[in-house]
């Protein structure tokens, strides 16, 4: 047995001190008193919960991506929410949203992510929440399996160790990254049953698709096909099953390590 003086033993059990985070960018004060109230009436209470927030109402002190990774690292409860300062809890409240995390627990223990809305699949979407207006957009098959999840409500597992990008920054499209690092890591997002009141319907404005262009390049970059050289062996990842079948046989690989050898020699990557 190792000496405890010599270094403290690490097991699979973890401690949190609250139940959750609750995580919000704040531009708007007033609102988000709002938002907090509704929590607590919701049965929120700060024994369970703690409440962290940016305060962005002079100027952005941090942009989504930067601020929310602040949240995702210093938040101490072992479910994170990251919201929007824009909603009011009014249907759904600390007891249903745990019925709901305790029912994924059990059929699928490798999520990470829940939301009341996102992309289910290239053509369909799940929306359940309700809009300013009163409209209640439902969505009868939840859970739902999903790819992106809308930045209005999200909650994270701490455990999952997640983090959002370091090369984008922005308001927007941050939840689609969150999923896609997710899924890379071997965890699952979903759409769940937790409806709520989101004041605004969304904001595709220039910087949006300015964020849409920079995500799909900076994904095209990391998703590439490429050669891995480890210290004991080299190999060929790709996405296209038939070429990295090709590509790994021993005969291709050795002419593959004679290019890197004449034309990409070790001097090229210093830096």
């Amino acid at each position: 047995m190792i000496d405890q003086q010599l270094a403290k033993t690490l097991t699979d059990k973890e401690t949190f001190p609250f139940l959750f985070s609750i995580c919000t960018l704040v531009s708007k004060p007033d609102e988000y008193r709002e938002m907090v109230e509704s929590y607590i009436k919701a049965g929120f209470d700060r024994k369970q919960c703690e409440y962290l927030c940016i305060d962005n109402s002079a100027h952005n002190a941090f942009d989504a991506f930067s601020g929310l990774n602040q949240f995702l690292r210093k938040a101490q409860g072992k479910y994170i929410i990251l919201c929007h300062q824009d909603i009011i809890l009014h249907d759904a409240g600390i007891q249903e949203l745990t019925k709901q995390i305790e029912y994924m627990d059990s059929v699928d223990p490798q999520w990470a992510i829940l939301s009341n809305a996102g992309g289910i699949n290239f053509k369909y979407l799940a929306m359940h929440l309700t809009q300013n207006s009163g409209n209640k957009l439902h969505e009868p098959d939840l859970p739902l399996q999903s790819i992106t999840v809308d930045e209005n409500f999200m909650v994270v597992k701490n455990s999952a160790n997640l983090a959002l990008s370091a090369d984008l920054s922005g308001f927007h499209l941050y939840g689609t990254d969150l999923c896609v690092i997710a899924k890379v890591l071997g965890y699952n997002s979903y759409v769940i049953d937790f409806n709520l009141i989101h004041k605004s319907d969304g904001n595709a404005d220039a910087h949006f698709f300015q964020i849409r262009k920079q995500l799909i390049k900076k994904y095209r970059k990391a998703f590439r096909a490429r050669f891995i050289s480890t210290t004991i062996t080299r190999f060929y990842l790709s996405g296209n099953r038939l070429g990295s079948f090709f590509i790994n046989t021993p005969p291709i690989l050795f002419f593959v390590r004679q290019f890197f050898k004449f034309f990409k020699p070790k001097r090229k990557h210093q830096v």
